[in-house]
């Protein structure tokens, strides 16, 4: 980029103008997408995230679980204690390890899943963006988070 090609001063500070604003308002914009989706399963996004990386792979521990989804154990143990109250998960302290503790998914857990499979398709029917536009700008925003988390 050239010193030409570079944004001003005034220019850099304008809302409009910044990134992080432009992810922060489209996280709000996708809260309330999905919240009408996942009040029919009575689920909060994160719990409804816990779920689906528990769909993929059952039987994680809680630091595996808080890896997969940048969370501390302190913030996702709440949640697994609500998801635990509602019936769709166990927490077993890991025989091998009393240190870790282990998360299942109960009966209802599973059948839940089946409940929430429309979920991903109303998200994408309500961006209006085709599915390689969404690949690619999901594959963006992964790497921007990538390069800020080094």
């Amino acid at each position: 980029m050239t010193k030409a090609d570079s944004p001003s001063h005034e220019d850099l500070m304008k809302l409009d103008n910044f990134l992080c604003f432009a992810i922060y308002s489209t996280n709000h914009a996708f809260t309330r997408v999905y919240k009408p989706l996942l009040d029919e399963l009575d689920l909060t996004y994160p719990q409804y995230l816990v779920m689906v990386v528990l769909w993929e792979k059952d039987d994680q521990t809680v630091g595996s679980l808080g890896e997969r989804l940048f969370l501390e154990s302190s913030t996702l143990t709440p949640m697994l204690k609500r998801l635990e109250a509602m019936g769709y998960i166990s927490r077993v302290r890991d025989r091998a390890d009393e240190r870790q503790v282990r998360v299942k998914l109960t009966e209802s857990g599973r059948a839940l899943r089946e409940k929430a499979e429309n979920v991903p398709r109303g998200i994408a029917n309500a961006t209006g963006m085709k599915p390689a536009e969404l690949v690619r700008l999901k594959q963006e925003i992964a790497t921007l988070r990538t390069s800020l988390l080094r």
